[in-house]
């Protein structure tokens, strides 16, 4: 079917944080650019999946199965070439929620985590609210582009005695897609330093023509032994409120010990609601995802002609 995203959608009076929560105090009719969350109505299949359920009637606790998996596999084979294992899997309610949860899993109270700024503010909130000591290493800009320092990433490390640390893959917000490369040494750094990785990759799908996003965790299996991937269907279809995210980790330790701290929480897994909207999007998501890409790569055309 044809997508209609020049749809105006009223999302007033919808307990919507974009709209109804002038938390900034900004004025009536201010433009809510601060918020990752677009203003398009989600893919249909999801739509009817949600609703399939809702004529259910029936809400009750609510746990994941293989046709779940299976989804997930399919989605990150075919537009990644990434091979998961069912029993990497872990479901959470956020990819936020799945940060948080792994500092405190990998880390103890006035540890050292390092993150790459400018980086999505979560990052930083999640070390220092949980305790933990904020360490930086500046992403710097050559040729025009934000790249890594990586003399100054791994001294950063040893300096501090750093254990783990959050990537952002492609970085939110200066727009990088790490090439295979630029993910392969920094790899070989946290290898070299007994570091592992939180990989936030919600926004994979989220690349253009001329670029490729590499799974970090799927550069080789030394990698993938010290690495958590998070990602989530909320961002790509519009559905964060939802509160579904994936995880994976390969190494059978870090898993269990992230398990564990997400049962410490008493959140349980992903909601019921966000679980059949995860499962519709990665079986039946794709067209809508494919015809929203170059309207939003249009959206970028048009902001980059109107500053120049």
């Amino acid at each position: 079917m044809d997508y209609n995203f020049d749809a105006i959608i009223d999302r007033t009076n919808t307990n919507s944080i974009k709209y109804d929560h002038r938390a900034f105090g900004k004025p009536e009719g201010a433009i809510p650019l601060w918020v990752a969350d677009m203003d398009f109505m989600t893919a249909a299949p999801i739509i009817r999946a949600l609703q399939k359920r809702c004529r259910h009637g029936i809400f009750g606790y609510s746990e994941i199965d293989d046709s779940y998996v299976k989804a997930i596999r399919h989605w990150y084979k075919k537009r990644y070439n990434w091979k998961i294992e069912r029993d990497w899997l872990v479901p959470t309610p956020g990819v936020v929620f799945s940060i948080c949860a792994a500092i405190r899993a990998f880390t103890a109270p006035g540890d050292p985590v390092i993150i790459q700024q400018p980086v999505y503010h979560p990052f930083m909130s999640a070390v220092t609210d949980n305790g933990r000591d904020l360490i930086t290493s500046q992403l710097i800009i050559e040729d025009g582009q934000y790249t890594i320092d990586y003399w100054d990433f791994e001294s950063q490390i040893i300096r501090n005695n750093i254990k783990l640390f959050l990537l952002c893959s492609p970085h939110n917000p200066v727009g990088r897609v790490w090439t295979r490369q630029e993910l392969l040494r920094m790899g070989d750094i946290c290898k070299r330093q007994g570091v592992t990785v939180i990989s936030d990759e919600i926004h994979s799908d989220f690349v253009y023509s001329g670029h490729q996003h590499t799974v970090f965790a799927d550069i080789d299996a030394s990698i993938a032994d010290i690495t958590v991937t998070l990602t989530a269907p909320t961002k790509t279809f519009n559905i964060p409120g939802l509160q579904v995210a994936n995880a994976f980790i390969p190494n059978d330790d870090l898993r269990a010990r992230f398990v564990q701290e997400i049962q410490k929480t008493g959140v349980a897994g992903a909601s019921l609601m966000g679980i059949a909207a995860c499962r519709a999007a990665y079986e039946r998501g794709a067209e809508w995802l494919d015809q929203l890409l170059p309207y939003l790569y249009g959206n970028i055309t048009y902001l980059q002609n109107f500053i120049a």
